[in-house]
């Protein structure tokens, strides 16, 4: 029998409370089956301070996966601990095998950055890959990975409680000791004895002959533990949308809805079929994703025959597949298609998947079959929170395609058509197939996995002390990256086989989303963020001349405009106590210009350049700029420039003082974006989505103080995500119209309501009109 307990921070920080609920489950004796025993639920407040008397823990099995010195790839099954901010790694789990030694030890400090790389093939399996790296020095890398999406994710969340351990301790200075540790670990330049010292011959340690021959891969245990009490099925955006969703249609228990705000366009129908599935989010991303046909066949009638064609940057493959058409038309003569898939995971844990028709050189028209054109679609899959009491897990699947074909309108008032013979009613069956094989297969949800990610509250002067003495000076990617070229007694192949076989239960922990409240913040409660003892200056944006002009009106191209902040959601006074979120009011900081670059690389301080406005004499008599230089990967690269600026200078007592005077970790946990596309095609407007964003925890964010300006430099291209999504808006971007709001989260009680920091409306940006940095 086995403990684990799932941690809820409620208000993010350190020293907030934290909900904590323990279960127990057992395992029998039989591998393939897993029995969960009796589970209680209480509530007690847990801190993270070195003097209090709780800290996080998380451990479970994961793949640490490389390249060792000779070029031989190696992907060893690994326990890993996390407890606080320190880490280290196991051969066996140290709980079953009381005073084994870790053979690798790190600490988690504040630039250490966890990216997620997607899916990988490795040894005939498909792994999610996490890459750990030092922003200040990217050369310092190391990968773990995990079989499964869900599993990914919550490695990424414990990583990311690790380094806001790390940040309370810094900022309450637990002790000057492990301050200076802390400060001593920011620096990781030259070479690592130390690292061989505590780890005794760490580079030596991590072959282990020749790993496991064919990797397990097996779906997650991902038993719903939820805790809300509330229900809610609806929009989760931060951006209000245009859509006006009508259902017409209820199949199968599927309901078929038509988007009826722009019926009349004649551009065709934008239909979705939406499910409540029995199984979490992660689960049904799996299964859409599972190319194997034996499985596909039980719910999928059109795409059952998928082959891997090719896949790149672990977010994006293309796949072939064939059909027999005798179950859609008259016609005998086989079809074939080809079609990529790209997946983007939120950070609340929401996945969306696009499918667009393809071609590749490597699937040319074969004979003796007809190509078809798959209709581009989406699908979105969104964990719901439960009633209290139900350890059943729920998501909602919505897959969304536009449908050109004048027999959707015939079919949707019941008239005798053709359509259920066509692609589109195919597709939109997909979803009813997929929620009736779910339900038939209860196993997918309770299946034995090669790895767990679990948790549990311990004694923190149990662990700090320990730590305290090993002296540990190296980040954790120092451990992680190490050379492995030999093979050693202390890891022996045999233990691979070993941890193959352990069944080990993932707790799902749900966060509660509540429904929004269509209130306006009122603008009084921003302006504390300025100093009220200054008399304000006239911003007048005519003054500065920045390469995109602004908008006479909605009309104009190649411009830009500042929308009121009306059209986003924020967290309203008590968020803290319901998640309740208000409409936005208008923006605290006013935009004054907007710079579209080219450049031949990322630029960093940009406000530094000769031909930047704050150089300019009307710019150095602001008060405060904000300088947001978003770092565009293309081919040439681009920087657009957006230039805020305030009527009196900040106060340094509240949010956005303690913001812009900050550290870089404080930033990364609260510089957030809210996007909205407001005009531009269906596809784009998925994939971009309309839900916040902490840019420092999605991607690289560097900062540069000075004078009378904050400049951030949002680095675009160091997310593989992030890189796949720009390159599809880019493809676009001439149609688009896109709203963005930034703003710093709140997460403490006298910090709410938020307020909109800054908004832009970009009008149809031409590429071709980037003027370069430095001509």
């Amino acid at each position: 029998m086995e403990t684990t307990t799932a941690v809820k921070m409620a208000g993010g920080e350190g020293g907030q409370e934290k909900e904590v609920s323990d279960g127990s489950s057992g395992s029998s004796g039989n591998e393939n089956k897993t029995s969960v025993g009796h589970r209680r639920t209480h509530s007690r407040g847990v801190s993270y301070g070195g003097d209090e008397k709780g800290i996080f823990e998380y451990f479970g099995w994961v793949y640490h996966i490389g390249v060792n010195s000779i070029g031989h790839e190696y992907c060893n099954l690994r326990f890993l601990f996390i407890r606080g901010k320190y880490v280290e790694m196991y051969k066996r789990d140290p709980h079953e095998n009381p005073g084994i030694r870790p053979i690798r030890k790190g600490v988690i400090g504040p630039t250490l950055m966890v990216e997620e790389l997607g899916r990988r093939k490795v040894r005939n399996g498909d792994l999610y890959v996490i890459q750990f790296y030092n922003r200040l020095d990217e050369s310092k890398k190391g990968e773990i990975a995990c079989s499964t999406a869900g599993e990914a994710r919550k490695w990424m969340e414990a990583f990311d409680y690790a380094k806001q351990q790390a940040e309370y301790e810094l900022s309450r200075g637990v002790s000057t000791r492990n301050k200076l540790n802390m400060e001593a670990d920011i620096d990781l330049e030259g070479h690592r004895p130390r690292v061989r010292r505590y780890a005794h011959g760490l580079k030596k340690l991590i072959r282990i002959g020749q790993g496991p021959e064919m990797l397990l891969r097996q779906t997650s245990n991902l038993d719903g533990n939820c805790t809300s009490d509330g229900f809610f099925e609806g929009e989760s955006g931060d951006a209000i949308e245009a859509h006006k969703w009508k259902c017409v249609r209820t199949v199968n228990g599927v309901r078929i809805f038509e988007d009826i705000a722009d019926s009349k366009s004649g551009k065709g129908a934008l239909v979705k079929a939406v499910a409540l599935v029995d199984a979490n989010a992660d689960t049904v991303f799996e299964v859409i994703l599972n190319l194997d046909r034996h499985k596909r066949y039980e719910w999928d009638m059109l795409t059952g025959d998928l082959e891997l064609i090719d896949s790149y940057d672990g977010h994006y493959d293309v796949v072939y597949g064939t059909y027999d058409p005798k179950y859609l038309t008259r016609w005998q003569s086989k079809r074939d298609f080809v079609f990529s898939r790209q997946w983007v995971r939120g950070q609340e844990g929401a996945y969306t998947i696009l499918q667009f028709p393809a071609v590749h050189k490597k699937r040319p028209p074969r004979s003796g079959y007809r190509r078809t054109t798959i209709n581009p679609s989406t699908w979105e899959i969104r964990s719901l929170n439960t009633p209290m009491g139900s350890n059943t897990a729920k998501c909602l699947v919505t897959q969304m395609l536009e449908i050109h074909t004048a027999g959707w309108c015939r079919w949707k008032k019941n008239s005798c058509s053709k359509f259920e013979k066509t692609i589109p009613f195919a597709l939109l069956s997909q979803v009813s197939g997929l929620k009736e094989y779910i339900g038939a297969n209860p196993s997918l949800n309770c299946q034995v996995s090669t790895m767990v990610v679990q948790s549990k509250v311990s004694d923190v002067s149990t662990s700090s002390c320990e730590f305290e003495d090993l002296e540990l000076q190296d980040e954790f990617y120092d451990a992680i990256a190490g050379d492995s070229s030999s093979s050693s007694e202390d890891e022996e192949s045999e233990d691979d086989a070993d941890n193959k076989e352990k069944k080990i239960k993932l707790k799902n922990v749900s966060w509660a989303i509540s429904s929004l409240a269509l209130k306006r913040v009122s603008a009084p409660v921003a302006n504390k963020e300025l100093d009220p003892s200054v008399p304000p200056v006239d911003v007048d944006a005519s003054q500065f001349n920045g390469i995109l002009h602004k908008g006479k009106d909605e009309a104009d191209s190649n411009c830009w405009t500042s929308p009121s902040g009306r059209g986003f959601m924020i967290r309203g006074k008590t968020y803290l106590k319901d998640n309740g979120k208000v409409m936005g009011g208008d923006p605290l900081l006013k935009l004054i210009a907007v710079d579209w670059f080219k450049v031949d690389k990322a630029t960093d301080k940009i406000a530094l350049h000769p031909r930047c406005l704050v150089q300019s004499d009307a710019g150095k008599k602001l008060p405060f700029i904000l300088v947001v230089n978003l770092e565009v990967p293309a081919k040439p690269n681009y920087s657009l420039v957006l230039y805020y600026a305030s009527e009196r200078p900040v106060n340094k007592n509240s949010l956005l003082g303690k913001f812009v005077d900050g550290t870089d970790m404080f930033r990364d946990a609260r510089f957030k974006l809210i996007p909205s596309i407001v005009e531009g095609y269906w596809m784009v407007k998925r994939a971009v989505g309309t839900k916040a964003c902490l840019l420092g925890k999605a991607v690289t964010c560097r900062y540069f103080r000075q004078d009378n300006f904050l400049e951030i430099d949002v680095d675009i291209g160091s997310s593989s995500v992030a890189r796949s999504v720009i390159g599809l808006v880019l493809g676009y971007v001439t149609s688009l119209v896109v709203d963005l709001a930034i703003l710093i989260e709140a997460k403490e009680e006298e910090e709410l309501p938020e307020y909109i920091l800054g908004t832009v409306r970009l009008n149809r940006v031409r590429l071709e009109s980037a003027v370069p940095l430095d001509a």
